[in-house]
């Protein structure tokens, strides 16, 4: 059976931002609430992918020199 993903519990919060922004986002109609929110998302996602990239470096690398030097394994086996 599927669960319904719970609404996720909101926490008011104060920020700063360039006024020009805001009355520009409320002359728009935007909701600045959920652009904060997906901006503050995207930024987490991509601060998160940078880090997984940096712990991972090594192993990339290595795995790209293997490569580089042996080809790639199970080769023969593709079909394109």
């Amino acid at each position: 059976m599927l669960q319904n993903a719970s609404k996720p519990i909101r926490k008011p919060t104060n920020v700063s931002l360039d006024s020009r922004l805001v009355e520009e986002a409320k002359a728009l109609g935007i909701n600045m609430s959920q652009a904060a929110e997906a901006g503050l998302a995207k930024a987490i996602s991509e601060e998160k992918s940078r880090q997984w990239l940096e712990e991972n470096r090594e192993a990339i690398e290595s795995s790209n020199k293997y490569v580089e030097r042996h080809g790639l394994p199970l080769a023969k086996y593709r079909l394109f």
